[in-house]
């Protein structure tokens, strides 16, 4: 087999997945995942982090990772958020990678080789979704909301809050995270590109949601993602 071929399966890898009610969906994404890593690592884990849900999410996670030991449960026993579930899977993260997607499954984890093909020459590799699977009014406010974070807090992404995102580990040694909010994605990139980390983006697929309910277009948590920017900016691109 040619040193090409074998090139992916040198990265150490932790994969995570920030789950909230995901009790119809939990068992099938992690399936597919571990249908598709061990081709492309020798090295890997699988981080569920249960986000205080209220269905059996963290039961089904428990029941996981007692079945395979490359798998790791962590939970919150109240709701933090997005940002806060994000924030405790970078921080359970032991491999030099570390890459997460959302536990609803709108994603091909077997397009994580698309990221593993580019990360020996930048730090971070996001996917962007091509024929976002979400309604027009969702992907125009997504849109909207991308343009405006990339502009206020200074760096450039085309699609900031893909769920699809590989990064060198050692970024989370050098920044800190504060949001436990839907602004998350954009601190971490914004944080990364102040502290000198590249950043590169590839196509990937979204796919329908076939089960669960989405959270991120509610009223409160927009609201909470413009007073988390405000004081962002203040921080990050005034120091």
């Amino acid at each position: 087999m040619s040193e090409t071929k074998n090139q992916p399966r040198r990265h150490s890898l932790s994969v995570f997945y920030p789950c909230y009610n995901e009790q119809d969906n939990v068992r099938r994404v992690v399936g597919e995942a571990l249908a598709v890593l061990p081709s492309l690592s020798d090295d890997f884990e699988i981080i569920l982090v249960n986000d205080g849900s209220r269905d059996r999410t963290g039961e089904i996670i428990d029941a996981l990772a007692g079945e395979d030991e490359r798998i790791r449960a962590v939970h919150h026993e109240v709701n933090r958020g997005y940002g806060g579930a994000l924030q405790s899977g970078f921080r359970a993260a032991t491999k030099d990678l570390v890459f997460y997607t959302d536990g609803d499954g709108q994603f091909d984890i077997a397009e994580i080789a698309k990221l593993l093909a580019l990360i020996d020459s930048h730090d971070i590799v996001s996917g962007y979704r091509v024929r976002r699977q979400d309604g027009l009014m969702r992907r125009l406010n997504a849109w909207a909301w991308g343009r405006l974070v990339t502009w206020v807090l200074g760096f450039r992404c085309r699609d900031v809050d893909s769920a699809f995102k590989l990064y060198r580990r050692e970024i989370f040694e050098r920044i800190r995270m504060k949001s436990t909010g839907a602004l998350i994605d954009a601190e971490i990139l914004a944080r990364a590109a102040r502290a000198g980390y590249t950043l590169t983006e590839v196509p990937v697929t979204h796919r329908p949601r076939v089960a669960g309910t989405q959270t991120g277009a509610k009223l409160g948590v927009i609201l909470r993602a413009f007073r988390e920017l405000l004081r962002l900016r203040k921080e990050i691109v005034s120091t």
